[in-house]
This record gives C-alpha cells, sequence and structure tokens, in this order.
C-alpha cells in the first residue's frame, strides 16, 4: 500500500494494488474509488484533501497500521483474494 499526497492538487491518493490498470471510477462527495476490471479497489483519492482531512495531509503520515488476526480475514495472495481457511482440526480442551 502506498500513500501520496500531492500538494499542487490538494489530493491525497491511498494505493492499494500496484501496477493494477483502473477499468471504473466512482465519484461521491469529492471521494474517487478506482477499481480494477475484477472490481478490486485500486486506490482511494480525496480530492480536496487539506479541507477533508487536515489542513497539512502530509502529517497523517503517522499512522498506526494494524494487521487483522481474525480467521477471516482477507487477504492478498497471488493477485487473487479469498478467506483463510478454518483449520478443521479439532483442538484439545483443556
Amino acid at each position: 500500500m502506498k500513500i501520496e499526497y500531492d500538494t499542487a492538487y490538494d489530493l491525497l491518493n491511498i494505493e492499494f494494488l500496484e501496477d493494477v490498470p483502473i477499468d471504473d471510477s466512482l465519484e461521491v462527495d469529492g471521494i474517487v474509488i478506482d477499481y480494477a476490471k475484477d472490481k478490486r479497489i485500486v486506490a482511494i483519492e480525496v480530492l480536496d484533501a487539506s479541507k477533508r482531512t487536515t489542513r497539512k495531509p502530509l502529517d497523517l503520515i503517522d499512522l498506526a497500521i494494524v494487521k487483522s488476526s481474525r480467521s477471516d480475514a482477507v487477504h492478498e495472495d497471488n493477485v487473487a483474494y479469498r478467506r483463510k481457511k478454518k483449520n478443521r482440526a479439532k483442538r484439545a480442551r483443556s
């Protein structure tokens, strides 16, 4: 994932999938969601970012990234998304 801020255009871009062509885009209230042909989200753009987030969007660089430890969390594996398989082995009860 890559997060960029363009000061000239006041655009905050969060890119999830690098080098994946954008097939379609949807804009809702100044938020643009870019989709790949298979409907995965490629990027999210925030137009007029300094008005919608903070006056200095570069301050957002200090982000907390939290990985989910849930067994049903969606993750990327060889470009395709799928759910983790549940461990079918029975655990010994304590």
